[in-house]
C-alpha cells in the first residue's frame, strides 16, 4: 500500500489537502458525565485455583471514569445485572448506555433485545448497540480494555474471583483518583466525574403509557398483532405491552415503543419491520 500510495503521489494524483482531512482527528465524547456509559467484557483469563475469570467493563464516555470493574464467573444476563445494580445504586442512572451486539445485551441485527435490554429500559435508560463489525464505537471502553491488561492482567496472578476483585479495585481506584489520562488534559477521571441524579429505584416503575396510545401485548414468539398481522419485535419483549405511533417521516410506518425506547418499525405497505 505505501508502494501505490507513493506512486499516485509522485505523479500528483492525490490532492494534499485531502490528504490532511484524512490525517484530521476529532476526538468525539459526550458533554456531560453520565450521558453515555460504554459496557462490555474484557476478554476472559483463567484464574489459578481453576475457572475463569470474565471482567465487566462499565465507562463513562465523557469523563472516562471507571463506573464497574467487576470479576464475574461468566457473562450470563443475571451477573451482569447484579453487578450493574451494584453501580447504580453507587452512581446513579446512566441516560444511555451502549454495548456491542454479543449476549448478554445483544440478541439478533433485526432484534437486538435482551431481557438484560428490557430492564434497563425500564428503568428509563436508553440502550444502543455498536455497528455490526465496528468496535470503534466502543473505542473509549476498548483503550481501557488495553490499559487493563497492559497494567494488572498481563503482570498479575489471579487465584480465584474474590482474589482478582481485590485487584481490580486496588487499580481501578488508582485509575480514576490518580493516573493522569492523555484525553483528559493529563488529569484523572475523578476530575471530570460525578454521580448522576437520577438514583437506582429497588422496584421498577409500571410499564405504562399515554392515554389515547394504541397499545399492544406482545405474545409468544415476540409478536404483535396490527391490523389483522402480526409482526415479530422480539422475544424479550414477550408478555410486556408495546405502543404503536404514526411515524410522521415516513408514510405508512409505524413505530413501536417498549416504555421510552423505538424498539421497531412497521411498515404497513410492505408489512415488513424497517430497519430502527
Amino acid at each position: 500500500m505505501s508502494t501505490i500510495h507513493a506512486i499516485l503521489q509522485r505523479h500528483a494524483l492525490i490532492d494534499p489537502h485531502e490528504s490532511d482531512k484524512h490525517k484530521a482527528f476529532k476526538r468525539f465524547e459526550r458533554e456531560a458525565p453520565n450521558e453515555l456509559w460504554q459496557m462490555d467484557f474484557k476478554g476472559h483469563v483463567a484464574l489459578s485455583a481453576g475457572g475463569r475469570c470474565h471482567p465487566l467493563t462499565v465507562l463513562d464516555d465523557h469523563s472516562r471514569f471507571s463506573v464497574c470493574l467487576k470479576a464475574l464467573g461468566n457473562e450470563q444476563s443475571a451477573s451482569v445485572q447484579s453487578a450493574l445494580s451494584e453501580a447504580f445504586r453507587c452512581y446513579g442512572l446512566p441516560r444511555r448506555i451502549i454495548t456491542d451486539n454479543g449476549p448478554p445485551w445483544g440478541d439478533t441485527p433485526e432484534h437486538p433485545y435482551t431481557r438484560l435490554g428490557v430492564w434497563l429500559i425500564r428503568l428509563g435508560i436508553g440502550v444502543n448497540h455498536s455497528r455490526p463489525y465496528h468496535p470503534q464505537t466502543l473505542g473509549k471502553d476498548e483503550r481501557f480494555h488495553r490499559t487493563l491488561k497492559a497494567e494488572v492482567l498481563t503482570h498479575t496472578s489471579l487465584r480465584d474471583l474474590t482474589n482478582a476483585q481485590g485487584h481490580f479495585d486496588a487499580w481501578r481506584a488508582v485509575y480514576n483518583l490518580e493516573r493522569p489520562h492523555h484525553a483528559l488534559d493529563m488529569k484523572p477521571p475523578i476530575t471530570r466525574y460525578q454521580a448522576s441524579p437520577r438514583s437506582f429505584p429497588e422496584q421498577l416503575p409500571a410499564v405504562d403509557y399515554p392515554e389515547g396510545s394504541i397499545v399492544r401485548r406482545v405474545q409468544d414468539g415476540g409478536k404483535l398483532s396490527y391490523r389483522g398481522r402480526n409482526y415479530r419485535v422480539g422475544q424479550a419483549l414477550r408478555g410486556y405491552a408495546v405502543a404503536l405511533q404514526p411515524d410522521p417521516e415516513h408514510d405508512g410506518a409505524i413505530d413501536s415503543y417498549f416504555c421510552h425506547q423505538r424498539v421497531a418499525k412497521i411498515n404497513l405497505h410492505d408489512h415488513e419491520l424497517m430497519q430502527v
